[in-house]
């Protein structure tokens, strides 16, 4: 199988899985507990059917949008994800120049493995800093300081994440930074050896915004540990309505899933939200961010620059998103397997696709622009 054999979310996944050993997949496959939420992400789309106009006169499809102040080429962006080098080589290097190529945003986690301040000096596209809160307030300050210092105008701060999420994939394989893997782990990376030839002929695996911070190289930390035990679960609305104003610009949070908790992120002066379930690997059983769309436009949307996550594999999702009055939809494992299946050659592909997809359906919705859309185009099942 090719990257040019892949057109859709599946065939990258499969591309994907054929080359990473099997604990960095399934750290990007899986999700909480049963994995009902993981599921759930993408079947809520099915539960709402397009209503299709004809006869609009649509030879031109604008697909741009603003958010948070900025403007993007496409409804879609690229989500803050975690340990992209593990995934490829090119790891954040790959995503924030397939975002830049298609004028759309990308985020850089506290996880990532490229630092903020490289990406920032090298790509024009706006660049989003998703930032943990940990229980070290000054490195906190000091963390949101050096994204001020790089020229980040976004600050997304996660907030479903003040503990890890019960995530079995991992524990079964024991997938931890640095590895201390299973035996069956350590069979599964023997069995992709071209994996490992790239991981230890390439830049050596580090983490920029934390390294100054964290000292990860005597201890395996799992990513539950790191939520668990760097993370402040005592993280409250004053905490971060004093990080909003020492920011003094876009703030968004990401994970609300609530109408109550978007209420009070617009009353603190947030810019944006995020529904999103962080992808089905925090609390399993969540709402999932396009169940809850609706009820929380209807509650804030005149206030907050709402988007949405999760389980996002087509453009008609993208669509549904839209016309539910989200002005632009997160990315996650869509542009993580084929990350890991091709680099940003894989990232590209993926974006081409997303971007024909979207300017076809927007056609056959008789929709000219993002603002065409509404509740009009859509029914409950």
């Amino acid at each position: 199988m090719r990257l040019t054999d892949c057109h859709n979310f599946h065939d990258f996944r499969r591309l994907a899985q054929r080359r990473l050993p099997g604990p960095i997949f399934n750290y990007i496959d899986g999700g909480a507990d049963d994995e009902v939420t993981l599921r759930r992400n993408t079947a809520a789309f099915e539960a709402v059917d397009l209503i299709p106009n004809v006869l609009r006169g649509v030879s031109d499809v604008d697909l741009s949008v603003t958010v948070m102040g900025q403007k993007l080429a496409l409804p879609v962006y690229l989500s803050p994800t975690a340990l992209q080098r593990l995934f490829h080589h090119q790891g954040e290097r790959a995503t924030a120049a397939a975002a830049e190529r298609f004028g759309t945003m990308f985020g850089v986690s506290s996880l990532g493995t490229v630092s903020m301040e490289e990406l920032a000096q090298k790509h024009r596209t706006p660049q989003v800093y998703q930032f943990y809160f940990h229980k070290d307030r000054g490195l906190n300050r000091a963390m949101m300081q050096k994204a001020k210092n790089s020229g980040i105008k976004v600050m997304m701060l996660t907030v479903d994440s003040i503990t890890g999420g019960n995530r079995e994939r991992d524990l079964r394989t024991g997938f931890s930074i640095p590895f201390r893997l299973t035996l069956g782990g350590m069979m599964q990376f023997a069995m992709k050896p071209m994996w490992g030839i790239n991981y230890v002929t390439h830049e050596k695996f580090s983490l920029p915004q934390l390294d100054a911070h964290i000292d990860m190289k005597g201890d395996s930390l799992t990513i539950g540990r790191y939520f668990t035990e760097m993370l402040d679960p005592a993280m409250s609305w004053d905490d971060v309505a004093q990080m909003v104003a020492e920011w003094g610009g876009q703030f968004c949070l990401k994970g609300v899933i609530s109408a109550d908790d978007a209420r009070r992120a617009a009353d603190i002066g947030c810019t944006g939200i995020v529904l999103s379930n962080h992808g089905g690997r925090q609390l399993d059983g969540s709402r999932t961010g396009f169940e809850a769309l609706d009820e929380v436009v209807q509650a804030v949307g005149d206030r907050i620059d709402i988007m949405i996550d999760g389980g996002i594999q087509r453009g008609t999702h993208v669509l549904k998103a839209l016309s539910l009055g989200a002005k632009a939809v997160g990315l996650g494992r869509f542009y993580l397997f084929p990350l890991a299946a091709a680099g940003q050659a894989g990232v590209e592909r993926a974006l081409a696709l997303m971007q024909a997809e979207l300017q076809r359906d927007m056609r056959l919705m008789g929709a000219r622009s993002v603002a065409d859309l509404g509740r009009a185009n859509l029914r409950l099942r």
